[in-house]
């Protein structure tokens, strides 16, 4: 087996998040969840975003996140997603770009338009998502390109991108080319909604070996596992991947591997600004010590670390020096 030229390869939705502070009583009035993630169609879409105050435009997409975040660390990247030939789909394309991120999936054209993410901003730093698929669910099979996956260490596939048929086929695609060669599969489940409706298939992909790294959030691992219990669902979990890795919000992170357990506490920060891409983030840091050789505990700080450089900001992608950040891990 030949060595890989790039580190992380990652198949996501191509997004762009729309981002405004609001009161939890306007999130109320919306009749949206607080603190969740919403699939939006066309129209309400346009009606939520012209119920937003003044908003920033950001790139986001959970994949695309972590490798934003795992190219800051030094990692050597790309990504493979579906953005329309617009003007969000051009604002996509430099921002991933000019993170040194190889992206060549071309623009799709007429409608619908590049997705994006309407992201109400609570006081406390709560994000409540609506999310806004338009071109990131139609990614095709062909527009796969198995060399690149064959010639990555890892496969990073985010479970937000499975409720669209079309680019399911293209994840299904992409594991199997990457077991092809060789390679390591990971998979985030991005969100409990997304478990509800496809955890049979997940299941299937774990217990067939499709899946070397998992992460999950503790809410993601209970609604996977059917256990309440958290320590309970990291053991009907633990002896079926290589390595599972479960966040816990303010209490940390556990990650499992050959038996061996590790945790880590959550870094302590000013003031939580924005949650969006938290977990996102921390993939980034597991997954650059984990390409890198580093043990599981120092993955996990990693880990950690960068999700409270993200969570001090608004936006999903690091402003901070992740470099410096992590120097001393």
């Amino acid at each position: 087996m030949s060595q890989p030229s790039v580190d992380v390869i990652a198949i996501g939705n191509a997004i762009v998040d729309v981002m405004a502070p609001s009161s939890d009583d306007l999130i109320a009035e919306l009749g949206l969840v607080r603190g969740g993630m919403t699939l939006v169609d066309t129209d309400r879409a346009r009606e939520l975003y012209d119920a937003m105050g003044p908003a920033r435009e950001i790139s986001g997409g959970s994949a695309a996140n972590t490798l934003a975040g795992l190219a800051a660390l030094g990692a050597r990247c790309a990504f493979i997603g579906q953005v329309a030939d617009d003007q969000l789909g051009e604002v996509f394309a430099h921002d991933i770009r000019a993170g040194g991120i190889d992206f060549t999936t071309p623009s799709r054209e007429g409608e619908p338009p590049t997705a994006r993410c309407l992201i109400f901003v609570s006081p406390d730093g709560q994000r409540t998502m609506n999310t806004y698929l338009g071109a990131s669910q139609f990614l095709p099979a062909e527009a796969l390109d198995e060399a690149a996956i064959a010639d990555a260490a890892v496969l990073y596939l985010e479970g937000y991108l499975w409720d669209p048929e079309e680019p399911r086929a293209a994840m299904r695609k992409a594991i199997a080319a990457a077991k092809g060669a060789g390679r390591k599969v990971a998979f985030t489940l991005s969100d409990a909604f997304v478990i509800s409706r496809h955890g049979d298939d997940f299941r299937k992909l774990i217990e067939a070996g499709e899946i070397d790294i998992l992460f999950a959030n503790q809410d993601e691992l209970a609604a996977l596992t059917g256990e309440s219990d958290f320590d309970a669902g990291v053991a009907a979990l633990a002896g079926k991947v290589e390595v599972l890795a479960v966040t816990r919000g303010a209490e940390g992170a556990v990650a499992v591997a050959g038996g061996e357990r590790a945790e880590v506490a959550a870094e302590p920060i000013d003031k939580v600004v924005d949650t969006t891409g938290a977990g996102d983030l921390f993939a980034a840091g597991f997954l650059f010590g984990h390409v890198r050789g580093r043990s599981l505990a120092e993955s996990l700080k990693l880990g950690a670390i960068c999700a409270a450089e993200i969570i001090s900001h608004y936006g999903a992608r690091p402003e901070a020096d992740l470099k410096a950040l992590t120097a001393s891990v």
